[in-house]
């Protein structure tokens, strides 16, 4: 990422959830009617006439075709992290969100109204977030703000110094990161995450190795690249699937979940992500500690 700016990435994913909420109420995949708040005037200028249909299928279908899977299989991985939280947030009073970037979740979802959110994020993003926070009028006392880089590590001083518990049971969540991680800092994080009490419970997303080796083999991966390249935000660790369990056993975590874009797709988007090819190198896991 490029000094001294925010994440171009995280904005890129607030403006596909945006895109999705100009959709009918009881059409959308993913319900997130803060995210255009959270975006640049350049995108702001494209969904304010997402409300009308013709305009928001156009720029959604030029979206799709230049990058292929990209945001059908952000906005499913988004709707799956949701349920997922819902489901395991009574085993853990207090949530970490890691890179949280312009995520929402700390507002928008009402099972964390009552609970302590942690956001952990590169203080150039933070501050932006932060900012923009502000002109919402949205309560940033609703989180305590972690600034840090994962690849400079101190994640565990940083947290201490925030007042965070490691004895409460703990949520995680770990969205779009990994893949821009050394391994290093990946081992790192994933060894701090498993010194939280038992019954702590990971989310994260991560890229299928073998992408990086060969991008030829997925549909769009090459443009994605590119794109990423392009923001100073390159892909640059992935883990293979099939040893996935292994790699978080020998780091003190249990796979609990492990599933690939195109099956979580499917689960939210039906027959219609039948049309859909790209980005089938992208996964979410569930792991507990």
């Amino acid at each position: 990422m490029r000094s001294g700016r925010a994440s171009k990435t995280a904005e890129h994913n607030a403006l596909f959830r945006a895109l999705e909420a100009r959709r009918p109420e009881d059409d959308r995949g993913v319900n997130d009617l803060l995210a255009e708040g959270f975006l640049s005037w350049r995108f702001k200028l494209v969904t304010a006439p997402a409300r009308w249909r013709v305009w928001r299928d156009a720029v959604t279908t030029f979206i799709d075709r230049r990058w292929p899977g990209v945001r059908p299989t952000v906005l499913a991985r988004t709707r799956l992290i949701d349920e997922t939280i819902a489901e395991v947030l009574d085993k853990a009073p207090q949530v970490v969100i890691l890179g949280a970037g312009l995520d929402t979740r700390a507002w928008r979802l009402p099972a964390l109204a009552e609970t302590t959110v942690f956001e952990v994020d590169h203080p150039d993003t933070q501050r932006r977030k932060q900012s923009l926070l502000h002109r919402r009028h949205l309560d940033p006392a609703r989180v305590r703000f972690i600034p840090t880089d994962f690849n400079l590590g101190h994640l565990d001083i940083a947290m201490a110094d925030a007042s965070f518990d490691p004895t409460i049971p703990t949520l995680f969540l770990w969205e779009g990161t990994t893949n821009y991680l050394s391994a290093e800092a990946v081992d790192a994080t994933l060894r701090w995450c498993a010194r939280a009490a038992a019954g702590s419970q990971l989310i994260f997303t991560y890229i299928n190795e073998d992408v990086l080796i060969d991008p030829g083999q997925y549909v769009g991966a090459e443009r994605v690249f590119s794109t990423v390249e392009r923001a100073d935000e390159p892909m640059t660790f992935g883990l293979a699937p099939d040893t996935l369990a292994q790699y978080l056993a020998e780091r003190g975590l249990q796979l609990v979940m492990d599933v690939g874009a195109a099956s979580f797709r499917q689960q939210f988007f039906g027959l219609a992500s039948q049309a859909t090819h790209g980005h089938e190198f992208y996964r979410v896991a569930h792991a507990r500690i």
